[in-house]
Formats: C-alpha cells, structure tokens, sequence
C-alpha cells in the first residue's frame, strides 16, 4: 500500500508490483496484454496481467493505490522490515504494536515503538471506561505539532507514548505517511480528529456508504474491502448517533476472513487481536456486527 497522485483519466505507463515493500515490474513485463477496466461502488480502474490477475486499483477520490505483490505471514513481515528504510502504511502500523522495538530519529525522538492506547482512568469518569481516549499521535511523540490551520497540537505528559483509535490511524497515515491532517473534527483540512470525524468527512471514497449507527446499519457487501481501507465501528452503547472506532484493513487472514488492526482499550494500544473479540469483519463476531462503513484514502 503506497501513496499515490494519480487521478482518473490520467495514463499509467509503468505500474510497480509491491514485492518487498519496492516498486518493481511493470505492466509492459507481462508476457502478453495488460488490461484495464473501470468498476463502481467505488469508482475504480483496475488493471489486471494478463493472466487475468489484479495488479493494481486506483480508486477515484483516493490517494492510496492498492498494488498486488506475493503474500506474507506477519512473521515474514517483520523480519523483511526489521531494519528497512522504506516502509509502506501496514510496516508503519506494526511498528506500534505490543513488543515493537523504539525507533529514533536523527533528533533523538522516538517516533515508533510498543504504544499504550492511554492512560488508565483512576477517576471513574467516561463511564466507568478502563483507559483514558484522546491520545493523539503528537501525545506520543511528547511534541507539539503545527498544524497547516495555523493550532498547535499540544502533548500531555500522562499521554506520552499512547495513540487512541483515530491517533493511531493519524500516526501511521497522516505523521508517518504524511496524509494531511485537521487539528479537531472542525478546523484544517485532511483527515479528522476522531474516528466519528473520519467517518463523516468528504476525504477519501466512501467504499462502504454510512446509512446509520443502528444494528440494520451493518453493511453487508464487504468484499468491496481491501488492504488499507479504513473501517469504522459503533461500539459504545452510551452514546447515540457517534461512531467510536477506527482500524485499517489488513486483508485475510490464513483462514479466510477479513481483518483490521486498531489500538484498543482493553488490550492496551495498536493490535490484531482483543479480549473483546477477534479482528474479523465477517460472519456475526462482536466487531463484524459493530461494523457500520468504510472509506479509502
């Protein structure tokens, strides 16, 4: 998964296949004719080998191009990225992770490494809640951050080294990615505060159309997913018309099902797995029944 300009209309010549996190091949070294197609809902050309196979989607309204490359265990992953330069968004993502190794930069900040979701509640407020939202991703960092709407993100101390849902998904797209970002749900321009925020903003294509947070909200045609979508969860019960929860789609997993990865309370920071339940979209698990859209950036 890697940024992209393009737009539609627009002529791509040399397409790169994500092989190891590089851009190689290109659709002039198929042995026969590549092709391309035009798809809806979303809006999408697709060009595919010609043996038929998907090399790569460019969705109308994205900046994220999807680029097919051999499949990976997580374990493969990490060893091919342990000491590379060139991440895309999912070796971002794990570098966050329970166990993932501190990573400085040439400041001396830590800008990656194992992540708290927050601060443990020791005031009974939120409801009861066990940690404590709003860590944004300059709450990580331990620095303030100049937004392009002229605020400035200003850390707290107590947040230091936690990413809530939407902070996470700011940290790896917007700081490590450099997607550009709002400083609340209200001001700037780019990706919101929060995952209600993010939901219900004009960025990126809607893959999977909000049409309420009700339980008969639940989209059924996921298989519209794919790798780096955002996807975006009713699951506070206290709250009525506001979606509270943010991952990234990672694809399926061994046995077929799609799976997302997000920072959560209960398992404290970025993770594939929850006491709460596992990460898959589909089938009638705590988060496929809490599903309510999805959008590509």
């Amino acid at each position: 998964m890697k940024p992209c300009n393009w737009t539609p209309g627009t002529e791509v010549r040399n397409v790169g296949v994500l092989d190891g996190g590089k851009a190689s091949g290109s659709a002039d070294d198929d042995k026969g004719e590549a092709t391309w197609s035009r798809l809806e809902n979303p809006a999408r050309s697709v060009l595919r080998g010609s043996d038929g196979q998907i090399k790569a989607v460019f969705t109308d309204g994205a900046r994220l191009a999807t680029l097919t490359g051999p499949a990976r265990t997580f374990t493969d992953w990490h060893a091919e990225y342990a000491d590379s330069k060139e991440d895309d968004v999912f070796a971002t993502a794990f570098q966050y992770v329970a166990g993932a190794p501190q990573k400085k930069d040439d400041q001396g900040v830590a800008y990656a490494g194992d992540a708290n979701f927050g601060p443990l509640n020791t005031t009974g407020a939120e409801g009861g809640d066990l940690r404590l939202a709003q860590s944004d991703f300059y709450d990580c960092l331990g620095l303030p951050y100049p937004f392009r709407d002229g605020q400035t993100g200003t850390p707290e101390s107590m947040r230091a080294r936690s990413l809530d849902c939407s902070g996470f998904i700011r940290m790896v797209l917007g700081y490590r990615t450099r997607y550009p970002l709002m400083s609340s749900d209200t001001s700037g321009d780019g990706l919101p505060r929060t995952a209600n925020g993010m939901a219900r903003s004009d960025e990126g294509a809607d893959v999977l159309p909000l049409t309420g947070v009700g339980a008969d909200a639940r989209p059924s045609a996921i298989d519209q997913l794919q790798p780096g979508d955002l996807v975006f969860f009713k699951l506070d019960a206290r709250t009525k018309e506001r979606l509270d929860h943010v991952g990234i789609v990672l694809g399926y997993d061994t046995e077929g099902h799609l799976i997302f990865v997000s920072s959560r309370e209960e398992i404290n920071g970025p993770t594939i797995g929850d006491v709460g339940g596992v990460s898959r979209l589909d089938g009638n698990g705590y988060y496929a029944k809490t599903l309510r859209s999805a959008k590509r950036l």
